[in-house]
């Protein structure tokens, strides 16, 4: 018997409570700000695409006070180069424990792991996404990482995935100052109500 990998469609809701408590956004980066390719020349050189839209929501973020950090296990000058031109502060490369590492990155802040957002698209993101406040992947996440996060994107990774989540943390954030209580209607949204 086949069993089905087709996501949700019906949308949930997602409490602004979630959303407003977060501080931290981390970010995997093959597969969520990219379109998950790895372009090589005959040169041997590499390209990744990286969505100008998810980089503007990165400094909304930021610009809110929330931390920014990227959490890859790849180890590459494009992503360095990156980080740096968005100023984010926490850049972490060649990462092979990524939960650890957000535990550190939390603690080091003085959160909690509540107060965390990650977005990841594979299996070296599932404890992590597991463990965070609020967990996303973009639409062409891995199933099983699918069925284990809070929100499933609209879009793609390396499509505006990234934008789509800063999007919603930031709604949520404006209406704890506007003193707005309801819920956040997301479509694709697993977990929580």
């Amino acid at each position: 018997m086949k069993t089905s990998t087709k996501k949700p469609t019906r949308p949930r809701k997602i409490s602004r409570n979630v959303l407003r408590r977060i501080r931290l956004f981390a970010t995997d980066v093959d597969g969520v700000l990219t379109d998950a390719g790895m372009y090589y020349a005959e040169s041997g050189d590499e390209w990744k695409k990286f969505n100008t839209r998810d980089g503007m929501g990165i400094k909304l973020l930021q610009r809110a006070g929330i931390i920014t950090a990227i959490v890859t296990q790849e180890r590459t000058k494009l992503v360095a180069r990156r980080a740096e031109k968005l100023a984010i502060p926490e850049l972490h490369q060649g990462v092979m424990d990524k939960l650890l590492l957000v535990r550190e990155m939390a603690v080091r802040h003085g959160l909690t792991l509540s107060q965390v957002a990650y977005i990841g698209d594979d299996i070296n993101d599932l404890e992590t996404l597991n463990a965070v406040g609020f967990s996303a992947t973009p639409a062409d996440g891995m199933p099983q990482i699918a069925a284990a996060v809070d929100y499933i994107c609209q879009k793609k990774g390396g499509e505006g995935a990234v934008r789509e989540i800063i999007e919603m943390i930031l709604e949520a954030q404006r209406s704890k100052v506007e003193g707005r209580t309801s819920k956040v209607a997301v479509p694709h949204s697993k977990k929580r109500s």
